[in-house]
């Protein structure tokens, strides 16, 4: 026993611009001091300045594991997937797979998503050996809220290196103002490089090509 209990949660799920990230975390007795410390909550509850300011001491003082999966290949496994969930399961597992080849961890909790057996079949060997725990509102767990963190601060910065990128500012969500900026994306580039940035089988799609047609 280790006593190392990691915790996977995810950010970007509900926002059509930017990637999904999935990030795993491990804690124990010796991290739990620092973590009280810096006050590692849901970081639903935080501003993206916290978040980041806290994911930088939990990437010195933590064992954990970033997957980033970018907006572009993010829409080519959804259309192999056809399922939200199961993307999520998939993304989940390769967060825990990647941890677990650092960091020996005797139990990993997951805020639960779908069914269950989603994220138990697309574990693969070495995450078939650590005790899998689901549960709803995951992130009151210290492990899980660490690692809700570190994905939400690795969403933000990527969502704004987009930004930087194409010149267009991207906002997060997928509210009103999301679709104009998908309209002018797509009036600046055309809709061919939309998904290089967003996520394709979001409602919102419909709405900026919408926008974009009325405004050419």
């Amino acid at each position: 026993m280790t006593g190392y209990i990691a915790g996977v949660d995810e950010s970007g799920k509900g926002d059509f611009f930017g990637p999904l990230v999935v990030a795993a975390a491990a804690i124990s007795v010796l991290e739990r001091p620092l973590l009280e410390e810096l006050y590692v909550r849901d970081s639903k509850k935080m501003s993206d300045q916290r978040a980041a300011t806290i994911a930088a001491q939990l990437k010195k003082h933590v064992p954990h594991s970033i997957v980033v999966i970018m907006p572009e290949k993010y829409n080519d496994l959804y259309l192999k997937i056809g399922n939200l969930n199961k993307l999520l399961a998939w993304g989940h597992a390769r967060a825990i797979e990647n941890l677990l080849e650092k960091t020996h961890c005797d139990t990993v909790i997951s805020d639960k998503f779908g069914k269950e057996e989603l994220l138990e079949r697309s574990l693969m060997e070495r995450g078939k050996t650590i005790k899998l725990i689901q549960q709803v509102r995951g992130e009151s767990v210290l492990s899980v809220a660490a690692a809700s963190v570190l994905a939400r601060a690795e969403f933000v910065d990527c969502l704004h290196r987009l930004s930087q990128k194409w010149q267009v500012d991207l906002p997060k969500g997928a509210a009103p103002q999301v679709d104009q900026a998908g309209a002018a994306f797509i009036r600046k580039y055309g809709e061919e490089k939309l998904s290089q940035v967003a996520k394709l089988h979001f409602k919102n799609l419909q709405k900026v090509r919408g926008l974009a047609s009325r405004l050419l």
